[in-house]
């Protein structure tokens, strides 16, 4: 809490924390923005998996139908005052297990797609329980060409203890490359329980050889409102496994393309996080514009309420200041391992080096960054910087406001400090 204070202190210039009000607006401002990226949460499950902190709920079909409408709803709401269709750089289905709705996603994107043209890749979170020829045409016939698979360890005691088991995961990821994906992204957690760096390579190892383009690290994180029957090892541990992977990564010849995501040479990237800006449909959907952060309410029945009742089911918004967005921009460009000066300067309007110009420097004078032309890199050792102060990151912001969010469907306020 203290060091995620600190920072936000220096970096913003100001004492003031993040205040998130329960006052929205019915309108958003986002024709005008570049690289626009497009986000729809899906918060069925077949079952709750313990570790997972995200927005979620047993599936049911009534509800499930109902949320389909008031989703479709939401996006005409959304964007009815368009002058025009938009480009859309991205467009990701996230969970919860989307595959839960997967006979309604050729609907939800024929929908934004009356408003959208969508010029990347279409991305889909798959639970390996559903990955079978039958979901995969599905997935195709929706204009998916992008997956991300919750494999989260091949090993069968890690899985155990994570309250999952073992489903030829192997042989499911081989049907996905055999189907023609263009992004096959395997998510696998470190730091549980009795896990090695040796189970962990090999893990990173089979999803690559079982035709991952892509693997995501993540580590075991035990949120406060989580029901983990495993606690996750230490930070110290955490660290010093992150290292060992990365030089296992580097060694294997894959290229580290954000914190903890390393990916075969020469292949696009899944990635739902590092838009410069980025509308949010369903519950618990986060929306980044120019200089507002907004999320919706985790409530289902008070979000199809809201709908229903004709305005966005807008939970908190946080209105940025100059050095808060700025700031947030800073936070994401790390974890995407680049900072970029052009992008910078044409989002906040005012050049990178005025206004971080004594950080950077210090920065690559410790060997934090070097300089390609208008882009900062983040060297590995930065990297590793960046990894705990996410940690700290989550417990002191993320773990509140999900938490607070889970009980209130419209919060008041909430401030993170």
């Amino acid at each position: 809490m203290l060091r995620t204070s600190l920072l936000r202190v220096f970096l913003s210039r100001s004492t003031k924390p993040f205040i998130f009000e329960g006052n929205y607006s019915n309108s958003l401002d986002f024709e005008t923005l570049d690289d626009l990226g497009l986000y729809v949460h899906i918060p069925f499950c077949r079952s709750l998996c313990s570790f997972c902190p995200y927005c979620k709920v047993v599936h049911n079909r009534p509800q499930a139908d109902a949320y389909k409408i008031a989703l479709l709803k939401e996006i005409d709401l959304v964007c009815k005052q368009m002058t025009g269709k938009k480009q859309a750089t991205s467009l990701y289905f996230g969970g919860g297990t989307p595959a839960m709705m997967l006979d309604d996603l050729k609907d939800i994107v024929a929908k934004l797609k009356e408003y959208f043209v969508v010029t990347g890749g279409i991305g889909v979170e798959l639970h390996p329980s559903d990955i079978t020829q039958r979901n995969l045409d599905k997935l195709k016939a929706a204009g998916v060409s992008m997956v991300s698979i919750g494999i989260q360890s091949f090993n069968d005691d890690c899985i155990r203890k994570l309250g999952r088991r073992s489903d030829n995961f192997a042989e499911k990821i081989q049907l996905v490359k055999e189907n023609g994906f263009a992004v096959i992204d395997v998510d696998l957690i470190f730091a549980i329980p009795g896990q090695t760096d040796e189970i962990l390579a090999n893990d990173i190892r089979t999803a690559f050889a079982s035709g991952a383009t892509q693997v995501s690290t993540y580590p075991f994180i035990d949120f406060t409102f989580a029901d983990n029957a495993y606690k996750p090892m230490s930070e110290e541990v955490k660290r010093r496994m992150l290292e060992n992977l990365t030089a296992y990564c580097h060694e294997i010849d894959v290229e580290r393309t954000s914190v903890w995501t390393f990916a075969k040479k020469d292949t696009e990237k899944y990635s739902s996080v590092t838009r410069d800006a980025f509308l949010g449909f369903g519950v618990s959907a986060t929306t980044l514009l120019k200089d507002i952060f907004k999320i919706n309410t985790f409530s289902i029945e008070d979000y199809i309420n809201r709908i229903e009742a004709d305005s966005l089911p807008t939970s908190l918004t946080l209105p940025f200041t100059k050095r808060q967005r700025a700031v947030y921009y800073l936070f994401w460009g790390s974890y995407s391992m680049k900072i970029n000066e052009d992008k910078f300067a044409k989002i906040i309007g005012t050049p990178l080096d005025r206004m971080f110009g004594s950080e950077l420097f210090i920065a690559s004078k410790l060997g934090y960054l070097r300089k390609n032309g208008h882009v900062y890199e983040l060297t590995d050792k930065a990297a590793y910087l960046y990894h705990d102060i996410e940690q700290a990151y989550t417990t002191a912001y993320i773990d509140k406001m999900w938490n607070v969010s889970r009980k209130q469907a419209f919060p008041d306020q909430i401030i993170l400090k």
